[in-house]
């Protein structure tokens, strides 16, 4: 029969585990330390103890924490007292009756272990001269101490761990945004070393440029590129584009100095069906098929006096109308110019209107000649061995470094483009792996040479100065030959076996005026 005391003793159990149960929401936010001697301080009240002693491993890694609590006396004097007294017996007994760590006689202790998970354990002890300690109840209090306990502790581990997680995951992401950063900037280095697009070099006039490039492109600002004849005009102008918003319309490209006069207004705005003779069927002009993109006018010097206030109109208001119709459209079309001639000199001599100069100078690109970037001709050259074979279904050879330094020696009149012509040849002419590179192809037009002479071993070595004088000559003579035309059959540029803008360029550059020679003839 169960008797008075006895329910006594089990209501007080009854509230002593609500009390425990509560422990968790004590414990919140509290350190491993603090929430030990919570766990303590219930102990010892709940069990009526003379000391409650534990030891465990920090969940924060932190030091082992041991701690006492001891009833009427300050604990922590005791503690690494108690822990000294105890250490040989945990893990060992359940119960035993050991001598009074910090008193007299004996003392019953009841050890309880704490599975923390991970391999790692811990101990509870409570000691107490109660008669008949531990007793049934003294044991469930306990052990729902001990379990509320093991379980904050391995929540708190698994706190730490999910933490050490999220900072290795940020660590992670942060090395991982270092590097994408990093590899951002070698991409955009080696955009700029490399190739730009397919634009190759790293040289220090070509460093100026980019960056302006790179400025210009995202708006719709009309650029006008400037540069001799082979300089690389147009693959600027496609890398103004594709970095552009429009980059997904079309960039269309007009030639203007290949355009005869008759047929430009119809070339550049289109034409209806029996506008003129020849005019079988509507056709779009170049600015309708460049309509949301860019249109690249080549050579926009040559563009007819006559024609040049209605290409002025599509600039300034968007407008045109087709030859041999009356109905006025718009378009929406960025216009990227370029020349190998200085406009403004066209403008005074009234060769060119100086509203529409004004209006496509809005922002000049000024693209350096290939003499200006010579560190770029090795990497150049190497770059055009490459897309020659592949052009070509040839192995690509080896140039040697001794062949890059003759290169670096010529002056490029025809800048990039005399370079790739004359590195197709000798790819085509190329055996055993080895670059073909004919010294005869260069010489007299390498500079460095400070003085004209003549050696047994081999041809007549001129000086620049000597070699500028002879191709006046030779120029001079041509245009004599041609009666000044520069243009058409049996013209200079045929005679000499160029590029009537590369003849032009070349001319400028030495200030000879064809009409003059034409005068002499």
């Amino acid at each position: 029969m169960t008797g008075p005391d006895d329910i006594t003793e089990l209501r007080r159990c009854i509230r002593d585990l609500a009390a425990i149960n509560a422990l968790p929401l004590l414990w919140v936010g509290q350190n491993a330390r603090e929430v030990v001697n919570g766990f303590l301080d219930a102990l010892l009240t709940a069990l009526r103890l003379d000391f409650a002693y534990s030891r465990i491993n920090d969940p924060e890694d932190g030091p082992v924490i041991e701690a006492s609590r001891v009833n009427g006396m300050n604990s922590a004097a005791v503690a690494d007292e108690i822990g000294r007294a105890l250490m040989p017996l945990l893990g060992s007994v359940t119960v035993a009756d050991v001598p009074h760590p910090f008193g007299r006689g004996t003392i019953r202790i009841a050890v309880s272990p704490i599975d923390m998970g991970g391999g790692e354990r811990g101990a509870m002890v409570a000691g107490s001269i109660r008669s008949g300690f531990p007793t049934d109840s003294d044991t469930v209090l306990m052990n729902a101490v001990v379990n509320q306990a093991t379980i904050w502790l391995r929540s708190a581990r698994a706190a730490v761990e999910h933490r050490r997680m999220e900072s290795a995951l940020a660590e992670s992401d942060r090395l991982q945004k270092r590097l994408e950063e990093e590899n951002a900037y070698l991409r955009e280095q080696a955009d700029t070393a490399l190739a730009f697009g397919r634009i190759v070099g790293n040289s220090p006039a070509l460093r100026r440029l980019l960056p302006q490039v790179e400025l210009v492109a995202p708006t719709d600002a009309t650029v006008l590129i400037l540069g001799e004849s082979g300089s690389g005009k147009e693959l600027f102008a496609r890398e103004v584009h594709q970095r552009s918003r429009r980059a997904e319309r079309p960039l269309i490209t007009v030639n203007c100095s290949a355009i005869p006069h008759e047929v430009f207004e119809s070339e550049f705005f289109g034409h209806v069906r029996g506008a003129f003779t020849g005019a079988v069927r509507d056709r779009p002009g170049r600015f309708q098929l460049a309509h949301g993109g860019t249109i690249f006018l080549d050579e926009v010097g040559d563009i007819p006096l006559d024609l040049q206030p209605k290409l002025l109109r599509v600039l300034q208001e968007g407008q045109y109308e087709r030859v041999g119709e009356d109905v006025t459209r718009h378009v929406s079309v960025r216009v990227i110019a370029a020349t190998n001639r200085d406009l403004s000199v066209d403008v005074k001599a009234g060769r060119f209107r100086e509203d529409l100069y004004y209006r496509l100078t809005v922002f000049p690109l000024q693209i350096p000649p290939l003499r200006d970037r010579r560190d770029d001709i090795p990497r150049l050259a190497a770059h055009l061995v490459t897309l020659a074979a592949k052009k070509l279904g040839l192995p690509a050879p080896r140039i040697s470094e001794q062949q890059c330094e003759q290169l670096q020696r010529y002056d490029w009149p025809g800048n990039v483009r005399e370079l790739q012509n004359l590195i197709e040849r000798a790819v085509i002419l190329s055996k055993d792996g080895t670059l073909y590179l004919d010294p005869a192809w260069l010489p007299q037009r390498a500079t460095g040479r400070p003085r004209t002479s003549v050696t047994a071993a081999g041809p007549e070595i001129v000086s620049d100065e000597e070699w500028r004088r002879r191709e006046r000559e030779n120029l001079e003579t041509a245009l004599k030959q041609a009666g000044g035309r520069i243009y058409g059959r049996d013209g200079a540029a045929e005679l000499l076996g160029i590029k009537p803008t590369t003849l032009q360029s070349r001319l400028r550059a030495l200030g000879i005026r064809a009409s003059d020679t034409s005068a002499r003839s």
